[in-house]
């Protein structure tokens, strides 16, 4: 049987509030981050992101009410990242409604967290985030020629993205979110060849981010090896429904969750 190709909104949280910007920059307020999932849910999500894009102690403190209020509303898996650095903060997190946490800087720092993570939650908890763009001019090149980033994408860290991937899916992540630091906000298109780099790399789901504009963009991603897309601003401002995307993709002959597949779940 073939598995439904999952759509993700992210919502990027910051003080209780969903933002979105360009290349993580110049920010705006995009809306309640409980009233977007709920709506998203309704509209036939197949799951939710949200990312604490301050993760601070007192944003920390934020999101956990966040999510135990989305968790409170929707019936969608909910996979929640930003700052989350030990298996303590998994736990805190898994135990206020979320499904998954996603794993980004903490696991740069030190690899040995994610099969730590792993171990004591189970593989199908722990995602690594993987912020990649390209290695910019005059900077030591990476033998994929993306390097994974931090910061949004401001800061190197010299790690080649392809080979970082598989490192995570060794440690037992059970999925790879993958971000274009390029594409992010450009609604420009998925970055297709990073996608078809990583899905060579690694058995685990890869999700696609960064760069959705139009529907038309969203089948090419899935046919580069994505098994899942994420979108943030086309949905948070309508100018696309998740229905939009679901029809464009079952157009090309991708399957997806119709709204009797949830019902029957």
């Amino acid at each position: 049987m073939t598995l439904a190709t999952r759509v993700i909104p992210c919502l990027d949280v910051d003080g209780g509030r969903v933002v979105k910007g360009v290349n993580f920059e110049n920010l705006r307020d995009a809306g309640d981050p409980v009233e977007l999932a709920a709506r998203y849910d309704a509209e036939g999500a197949d799951e939710l992101t949200f990312l604490d894009v301050t993760a601070s102690s007192s944003g920390r403190a934020t999101m956990i009410d966040v999510v135990r209020a989305a968790a409170d509303q929707i019936f969608i898996p909910l996979t929640v990242g930003g700052g989350i650095r030990t298996v303590d903060d998994v736990d805190v997190l898994l135990r206020a409604g979320a499904d998954k946490v996603s794993v980004n800087t903490a696991a740069i720092a030190r690899p040995e967290v994610l099969e730590e993570m792993s171990r004591r939650f189970g593989s199908q908890c722990i995602v690594l985030s993987v912020d990649a763009r390209t290695v910019p001019a005059g900077n030591p090149p990476t033998p994929s020629g993306w390097e994974v980033t931090t910061h949004g994408g401001r800061k190197s860290t010299g790690i080649d993205a392809v080979e970082w991937a598989r490192r995570g899916e060794e440690l037992g992540v059970g999925e790879i979110l993958l971000n274009s630091m390029d594409a992010d906000g450009t609604k420009e298109g998925f970055d297709l060849r990073m996608i078809e780099a990583v899905r060579a790399a690694v058995a685990v789901p890869v999700i696609a981010s960064g760069g959705a504009g139009k529907v038309e963009h969203f089948p090419p991603a899935v046919a580069a090896g994505a098994d899942a897309v994420l979108a943030a601003s086309v949905f948070h401002f309508g100018e696309l429904t998740i229905g939009d995307v679901k029809s464009a993709m079952a157009a090309e002959g991708i399957t997806v969750r119709t709204d009797r597949d949830r019902q029957d779940r």
